[in-house]
């Protein structure tokens, strides 16, 4: 399968390139040279999107660039980056799908379970409302109704992905330090909901997306049971044989993080109701045997 992605550097991207078999994939970065450093030998590369003038000779794109969400307070300016990284990117490719005589069989881009806003205890499925609350779901739902204008010429699937756990990256490895140090706690009430994954059962997901064409639409890409962050805390310092006894008030996350603490304060009890339907078979479907397999 010849595969055209994006983001091919990020955590997923470059798991997922490093452990396919049987694809080939072209890889659009900035950097060539960083990226050759990543990945294996048998990538082809292209710095601009504007070097191809259709998809013709692809089976699918992946689409997961973007500009990372959290690290840095949300300026005006950081917000547009995190926009335009996303939205821009993804409406180049949807026009090289509108120019292409035999357009990739299915396009598979990104989006992020931030959809849904803050919803407290509520369930949350493919099928649950969305609406514009705060800069998250803004973010989300232009980015799919972007990608959502290449249904006319293939299979349209929106990874609604939630907190990736994985050690080499992404929130989990931004933990490790301070509760490693003892210095771990729940944040904030810890009542939130965390709806999380395990990095092998995302690509796994894909692998099974890829292939599944009755799939299309917004997939919900978050491990059966969401936990709440109180109890995500202490599974976390039990693994490392650690105690989870400094809280972080909102307050201070607020003044630390301003408009992005809501990515760590917002509740969000995701359930991958499609993926389940379809008979998609988690490995990981519990958050101790992840944390183990992790960092255990």
């Amino acid at each position: 399968m010849k595969v055209l992605i994006t983001g091919g550097t990020g955590l997923i991207g470059s798991a997922l390139i490093s452990s396919a078999v049987g694809f080939e994939f072209t890889v659009l970065t900035r950097s060539i040279a960083k990226a050759k450093s990543i990945l294996p030998a048998s990538v082809k590369y292209i710095d601009s999107l504007a070097k191809l003038h259709n998809l013709d000779g692809f089976d699918a794109v992946i689409n997961l660039a973007g500009e990372p969400i959290i690290g840095k307070r949300w300026s005006e300016q950081q917000k547009d980056q995190i926009c335009q990284s996303r939205w821009q990117t993804t409406e180049e490719l949807v026009q090289l799908f509108a120019h292409s005589k035999m357009p990739p069989k299915v396009f598979i881009s990104g989006s992020a379970i931030g959809v849904y806003g803050d919803r407290g205890d509520e369930s949350l499925t493919e099928v649950s409302s969305i609406a514009e609350r705060d800069f998250s779901t803004m973010l989300c739902q232009r980015w799919e109704t972007i990608a959502k204008q290449a249904e006319p010429y293939t299979r349209v699937v929106l990874l609604r992905t939630g907190i990736v756990l994985s050690a080499q990256g992404g929130a989990l490895a931004k933990m490790l330090l301070p509760f490693k140090c003892g210095l771990g706690g729940r944040i904030s009430t810890g009542q939130q909901y965390m709806a999380w994954i395990h990095y092998r059962d995302h690509i796994n997901a894909i692998h099974f997306l890829l292939n599944e064409t009755n799939i299309s639409g917004p997939v919900n890409l978050v491990a059966p049971n969401a936990e709440k962050n109180m109890v995500f805390t202490q599974v976390l310092a039990k693994t490392l044989h650690r105690m989870a006894i400094f809280p972080m008030p909102k307050i201070v996350l607020r003044v630390l993080l301003g408009e992005a603490s809501s990515l760590l304060l917002d509740s969000q009890k995701v359930l991958p109701q499609t993926l389940l339907n379809r008979g998609f078979v988690f490995k990981f479907n519990k958050l101790k045997p992840a944390l183990l397999d992790l960092v255990g």
